[in-house]
């Protein structure tokens, strides 16, 4: 096999350059002198990935597509960490890209099976998974159009912008906890009482019939300490007006529409 290079990189200070070639070897070079000064053995496929560290001249980063991760200490051309990217039951993702934090402390990767991996010091709790299955219960809800042809949610009868912020469900309509309802827009400061879904029983097009969020609880606005949402008060009076003032329009216009078009123009 006729050796080929398929990355290049200078280490920080452009001391080193590092070359991987397609026969799985990573070959560091005097950048002045040309000389090999080490070969780093590890990969066992193509790698298009080195990093060299933001300050630390002795450190490289590489990934391939054989899932390995490695950190190099290229000075003395030995290896410093190993991460093998194995996933269950699918074998190993390849690595992509990887690129460190301006801090040098995290590096952060993606695998050809969409993950994004975080590696570094300290606590894991800023970067808390989230569930693998994240939807919205409205995604796949079926939509009607009025007489003016404008969409609504055919069960609320409510166009999409006014209704409330959905709620976060798995790929079989099952709600995610409270915690995870907080990161929709609109529901941060909910109470826990708020986030809970109304589930009900909903057919799904194989004919088999599961449990579903079909809505969510609302408390009467009349209710102690709970305000009318000022925002949807304004948005539902200029819906009544705008459909107002095209009722008076067609009201005026004995022969239909003026401007050529099936349905009247929207303010």
């Amino acid at each position: 096999m006729k050796p080929k290079v398929t990355m290049i990189a200078w280490n920080q200070n452009d001391n080193y350059v590092v070359t991987a070639v397609n026969n799985h070897l990573l070959k560091v070079w005097n950048s002045s002198t040309g000389q090999l000064l080490h070969d780093l053995v590890g990969h066992a496929d193509e790698v298009f990935v080195l990093e060299t560290h933001p300050f630390d001249c002795r450190i490289m980063l590489s990934a391939g597509h054989d899932g390995n991760i490695f950190i190099w200490d290229i000075t003395k051309g030995t290896k410093t960490k190993h991460y093998f990217n194995m996933i269950e039951g699918q074998g190993h993702g390849a690595v992509f890209d990887c690129k460190f934090s301006p801090d040098g402390q995290h590096f952060a990767c993606t695998d050809s099976h969409g993950h994004l991996l975080i590696f570094g010091f300290g606590c894991s709790r800023p970067y808390e998974k989230i569930p693998d299955q994240m939807f919205f219960h409205t995604d796949y809800r079926p939509l009607i159009r009025d007489s003016n042809n404008y969409v609504l949610d055919e069960q609320t009868q409510q166009a999409p912008h006014l209704m409330p912020p959905p709620f976060l469900v798995d790929v079989d309509g099952n709600p995610h906890p409270t915690k995870y309802q907080r990161l929709v827009p609109g529901r941060e400061n909910c109470a826990d009482e708020h986030l809970i879904p109304q589930l009900g029983y909903v057919a799904t097009s194989d004919g088999e019939v599961v449990e579903q969020v079909i809505g969510q609880q609302t408390v009467d606005q009349d209710e102690p300490g709970m305000e009318p949402s000022i925002l949807d008060g304004m948005i539902r009076q200029l819906q009544l007006e705008q459909d107002q003032r095209t009722g008076a329009d067609q009201e005026s216009a004995p022969n239909g529409p003026q401007n050529g078009e099936g349905t009247p123009r929207r303010g």
